[in-house]
This record gives C-alpha cells, sequence and structure tokens, in this order.
C-alpha cells in the first residue's frame, strides 16, 4: 500500500511538472490602430492556438499565452500577419491588409529600402520614376 501511494504520488508529480513547463506567456509588438483591431488581433491569435491573448492598442503589445508543445510564437505572429497586421517577427499579407477597415490602416514599416532596389536594380538612378 505504502508502494502504491508513493508511486502514485511520484506519477501526479511529474504530470503537473510536465503541465507546468508547457505552459508559455510571451509579450509581441503588433501593429494596428482601434478596438477592431484588438478583436482581428486577438481572434487570429487564439486561432493559432494560443490560450490567452490580450492586445493593448495603446502600447501595441499583445500578451500571449500558449502550450508550447500545440503552438509557438511565430506560428501565432503568421496567423496574427495572416489577419492583415504586421508583427515584430512577421509582415502582414498586403491583401488582407488592403481589406482592412479604414480605421485599421496602420502606417506599415518598410521592407526594402531605395538603396536595396538600387543594388538590384536600377530603378530611380536619375530618380525619372519619382516624378511621376
Amino acid at each position: 500500500m505504502k508502494t502504491q501511494n508513493i508511486i502514485l504520488a511520484i506519477v501526479f508529480l511529474f504530470m503537473s511538472l510536465t503541465t507546468m513547463a508547457q505552459v508559455q506567456e510571451q509579450t509581441v509588438k503588433v501593429y494596428g490602430n482601434c478596438g477592431m483591431c484588438k478583436s482581428h488581433i486577438e481572434k487570429a491569435a487564439i486561432q493559432a492556438g494560443a490560450t490567452s491573448a490580450v492586445w493593448n492598442k495603446d502600447t501595441k503589445f499583445l500578451t500571449l499565452k500558449f502550450d508550447a508543445s500545440k503552438t509557438d510564437s511565430k506560428k501565432i505572429q503568421q496567423k496574427v500577419a495572416d489577419a492583415g497586421y504586421d508583427t515584430q517577427d512577421a509582415t502582414g499579407n498586403n491583401k488582407a491588409y488592403d481589406n482592412l477597415n479604414e480605421c485599421c490602416k496602420y502606417e506599415r514599416k518598410t521592407t526594402t529600402t531605395s538603396t536595396t532596389l538600387n543594388s538590384t536594380k536600377n530603378c530611380c538612378v536619375d530618380m525619372a520614376c519619382c516624378n511621376k
């Protein structure tokens, strides 16, 4: 009987430790403007497997809780980006961004610079394309 109790105690201890170790909390930057953005961002994060998602429109930070054995921050950020919102590590889907309501359209971060374009193409060498 004593042996059974010890084994049960060890099993419960092991199960509780593995369960606690899998839940992670992380905060990521997500760009948006309003309450509607908040709803879309949080919904996308939950669909990606987050157990909790709270976005603050003033700080632009999304606080996530998720089970690391089922999803990760990268997958959640990609799902939010697929909804049209740029995150600290993923650029939002352009079509989804274009379909956002006007109040949800934020100033997007740029992914390329003119020097990058000049090095790969002869774009804007004489600035003619900028005068159109």
